[in-house]
C-alpha cells in the first residue's frame, strides 16, 4: 500500500483539479476555498426542497434502466429494472445541530433500507459529533454513491461485490475539516457495530464481504460484542484534486459466548485509497483501490480468499456544453470505466499455481445531462472473469441504458 501511495501522489501533484464528477462544477467559481467539496460532504451536498415553515427539507433520487446482456452466448433477453428510489429528509434542529436520513427502496420494494439516519452536533470546524446510522467511510464510493452523479448504470464491481457498497451501521464518531489557503484537510473516525460470519458463511461459497449487509440485526446489536473502527483522512487542493486514505477493521466471528471462549478473535481489515481530479482539458478522473485481508480458519479450503484487492477508474470528458433542445446547461459526455477485482490473491499451497477468481471489466459510455441533476446514459459492458482454477474466462457483454435524476 505504501508503494502505491508513493507512486500516485507525484502524479496527482501535476494535475489541476476539482473534486466532484459533476458538470455543474465547471461553471462554478472556485476562488473561494470554502466552496471546495470533499467526498465526505456528499451526504449533505444534495438538492433539498423546503416548503414554507415546514421544519424539514425533502429530496431524493431515482434510477431506472434497460439492459440486454449475454454471458457465453446465453441471455435473459430484454430487461427493464427499477433499480432504486431514495428519499432524503433533513432538519436543522438548531444552528449547529442537524439531522438527516436517507431511505432507499431497491428493485421496487424488494429491499427497503435505512442507509443513513444521524444527528450531527458541531462544536468547532475540526470537531463535530455524529451519532445514529452512519455511512462507514471506506473508499469514496461508499459515501458518494448517488446515481445522478455517475455516468454509468452499474455501480463499480469492487464497491459492490468486493466491498459492501453503501455499508452503514449504528454508532458514534467525530469528523472535521480545516481550510488553509488553497488546501482543505479533513478526517472522520467512527465506532460502530460491524461484521459478522456471513463474510465466510454465505451462498457464494467464498470470502464475500457484502454478505455482512444481509444481517438486519446489525442495527440492533453487535454480532460478537465488539466494535468496528472506520477512519479516513482526506486532503484536497484547489488546483490538484482530492486524495483520501481510509481503513475499516474489526472482528467478524463470534469468538466468545456468555464468557465462554469459542475461537480466537478473527479480524477483517480493509485499506483503501481514492482520488478525483480534473485535467486542463476538463476531463474528469475519479477512482479508488482497496486491499482486503481476512483471517480465515485453517479448516476452510483455499477457495476462501484470505487476501483480496480491486478498484476502478472512471474517465469522463465533456464533448458538448451548450444549449440543447432548450436545456441551457446541457452536457454530452464520453466516458469509460476500467475495473478489476481479485477475490483470491495468492497461489495454491499444493501446486504453487496462481489462484484465479478475478474479473476485468471495461465500460465505454455516452451520457447526456439536460441539467446537472439529471443524466441519461448509454453503456456497453464487457466483462471477462476467470474461475478459481484460472480456466479460460467467462465473458459477459451487452448494452445498458439508464435514467437517473434528483428530485
Amino acid at each position: 500500500m505504501k508503494r502505491f501511495i508513493l507512486l500516485i501522489l507525484p502524479a496527482l501533484l501535476f494535475i489541476q483539479a476539482n473534486a466532484q464528477i459533476d458538470p455543474e462544477l465547471l461553471r462554478k467559481p472556485q476562488n473561494d476555498t470554502g466552496s471546495l467539496k470533499l467526498n465526505m460532504d456528499a451526504v449533505y451536498d444534495r438538492p433539498f426542497t423546503k416548503a414554507g415553515k415546514l421544519p424539514v427539507a425533502l429530496g431524493g433520487y431515482m434510477e431506472t434502466n434497460y439492459q440486454y446482456l449475454g454471458q457465453d452466448g446465453v441471455t435473459e433477453g430484454h430487461q427493464f429494472q427499477m433499480r432504486r428510489l431514495t428519499l432524503f429528509v433533513s432538519s436543522s434542529i438548531s444552528k449547529r445541530i442537524k439531522f438527516l436520513t436517507e431511505i432507499e427502496f431497491e428493485d421496487g420494494t424488494k429491499e427497503i433500507n435505512i442507509e443513513f439516519a444521524s444527528v450531527d452536533v458541531e462544536f468547532a470546524p475540526l470537531l463535530n459529533f455524529r451519532g445514529g446510522v452512519v455511512m462507514n467511510p471506506i473508499g469514496a464510493f461508499n459515501q458518494n454513491h448517488d446515481g445522478p452523479k455517475w455516468e454509468f448504470v452499474d455501480r463499480p464491481i469492487s464497491a459492490t461485490q468486493m466491498l459492501p457498497a453503501t455499508f452503514s451501521n449504528v454508532g458514534f464518531g467525530v469528523f472535521g475539516k480545516k481550510y488553509t489557503g488553497d488546501w482543505v484537510y479533513a478526517y472522520e473516525a467512527y465506532l460502530t457495530n460491524g461484521f459478522n460470519e456471513g463474510i465466510i458463511d454465505n451462498s457464494e461459497n467464498k470470502t464475500y464481504l457484502p454478505a455482512t449487509k444481509a444481517d438486519p440485526e446489525r442495527f440492533e446489536e453487535s454480532f460478537n460484542g465488539s466494535m468496528l473502527f472506520t477512519g479516513k483522512l482526506a486532503v484536497r487542493n484547489k488546483r490538484v484534486g482530492e486524495i483520501g486514505l481510509s481503513y475499516m477493521g474489526g472482528a467478524y466471528n463470534k469468538f466468545q459466548d456468555d464468557g465462554l471462549v469459542l475461537d480466537k478473535k478473527r479480524l477483517a481489515k480493509i485499506y483503501a485509497v481514492d482520488f478525483n481530479t480534473t485535467l486542463p482539458t476538463k476531463t474528469f478522473i475519479t477512482g479508488e483501490w482497496a486491499w482486503v485481508t481476512i483471517d480465515i480458519p485453517d479448516t476452510y479450503t483455499e477457495q476462501f480468499g484470505r487476501r483480496q484487492q480491486g478498484g476502478f477508474v472512471d474517465i469522463v470528458h465533456p464533448i458538448i456544453q451548450r444549449t440543447v433542445f432548450g436545456f441551457e446547461k446541457a452536457t454530452l459526455n464520453a466516458a469509460v470505466r476500467l475495473e478489476y477485482v481479485d477475490w483470491n490473491r495468492g497461489t495454491f499451497k499444493s501446486t504453487g499455481d496462481k489462484i484465479g477468481d478475478e474479473v476485468y471489466s471495461i465500460v465505454p459510455a455516452i451520457s447526456f445531462r439536460p441539467t446537472p441533476q439529471t443524466v441519461l446514459r448509454l453503456n456497453y459492458r464487457y466483462n471477462w472473469q476467470r474461475d478459481l482454477l484460472g480456466n479460460p474466462p467467462s465473458k459477459l457483454a451487452g448494452f445498458q441504458f439508464g435514467l437517473s435524476t434528483y428530485f
